[in-house]
């Protein structure tokens, strides 16, 4: 219970700050990538519904072209995939983390427009911090329904604790490496059950 109320937020800050001072550098070169293929703007900002229904706004870098007529795979362009593949394009969100609105752990923020679409159970997600990453994401992330990914993540929430968060930290690191194909454009909007 300490965990869940104090240690996971300590924890968050801690570690937000270690992989700022550690890889600061890779920011300033993320930047000048998009500097260099003329990328504009850098960030990627959507509203997203965050512990307590709250909404708030999630910070990503940019990894698809501008030009909405365009299919989500037309306007992709190489330093987007880069970045979506190695999960890079989170690395803003250290900055929602700092601010208290997501944590490293947790389940995944959600657009504002499904909030009303959600059952009273699915609704639970929103009883803690969302994570950049979380249990869903390490068993299957897009390839798993949305029936599944929210019942994942109704376990996360019943089960929070350091050791919890551990494993799942552990688990996407080993999927980072394993450079699997992105599938996350291909994910289908979440319309009920």
């Amino acid at each position: 219970m300490w965990y869940r109320k104090y240690g996971k937020r300590i924890v968050d800050l801690v570690l937000a700050l270690l992989v700022m001072v550690c890889f600061w550098w890779l920011l300033v070169l993320i930047v000048i990538g998009y500097l260099v293929f003329f990328q504009y703007p850098i960030l990627f900002k959507q509203t997203r519904i965050g512990k307590d229904n709250k909404p708030f706004a999630m910070l990503k870098f940019r990894t698809l072209a501008l030009a909405e007529d365009q299919s989500l795979n037309e306007r992709s362009f190489f330093l987007g995939k880069l970045l979506r593949l190695t999960s890079l394009d989170e690395l803003p969100q250290l900055w929602n983390i700092f601010l208290g609105e997501m944590s490293f752990i947790g389940p995944r923020p959600l657009p504002e427009e499904y909030l009303p679409l959600y059952s009273d159970e699915q609704r639970r997600r929103h009883e803690v911090n969302p994570g950049i990453t979380g249990w869903a994401q390490v068993n299957g992330r897009n390839a798993i329904s949305w029936e599944k990914k929210f019942e994942l993540d109704g376990y996360y929430v019943e089960n929070v604790s350091f050791l919890f968060d551990l494993s799942i930290m552990i688990k996407t690191l080993l999927l980072l490496i394993s450079f699997k194909k992105d599938v996350s454009l291909e994910e289908k909007k979440f319309t009920g059950n």
